[in-house]
């Protein structure tokens, strides 16, 4: 099976409404703050898999990474087809240099 970034932001949004026991829950509960620590620290753990452990243990903190970011965006009500379109116009520039789209080349 294969669950897209939209299929995983639907999933969060119905945890949040529908699973009052579950962690997607309890992290929306607990608020931005810590749900935005949560994220970093999973950013972390994706950085030191990436340098130091094996393929599975990256794949299943980059899983972690996305799961949190989901989270931390239906926090801040930003849908996933805001960052699609950020992507999208970085892509039409140069998706390989993010600082030319500072320098507005």
């Amino acid at each position: 099976m294969r669950m897209t970034l939209e299929a995983l932001a639907r999933h969060v949004a119905r945890r949040a409404r529908q699973n009052p026991a579950g962690y997607t829950r309890e992290l929306m509960k607990k608020g931005l703050p810590h749900s935005a620590k949560k994220l970093g620290e999973e950013a972390v753990e994706t950085v030191v898999a990436a340098l130091r452990e094996n393929d599975e243990r990256l794949v299943a903190e980059a899983a972690d990474l996305l799961y949190h970011l989901v989270v931390v965006l239906k926090l801040r009500e930003v849908p996933l087809s805001r960052v699609h379109r950020e992507l999208y116009k970085r892509s039409r520039r140069s998706v390989l240099d993010p600082k030319a789209l500072k320098r507005g080349t």
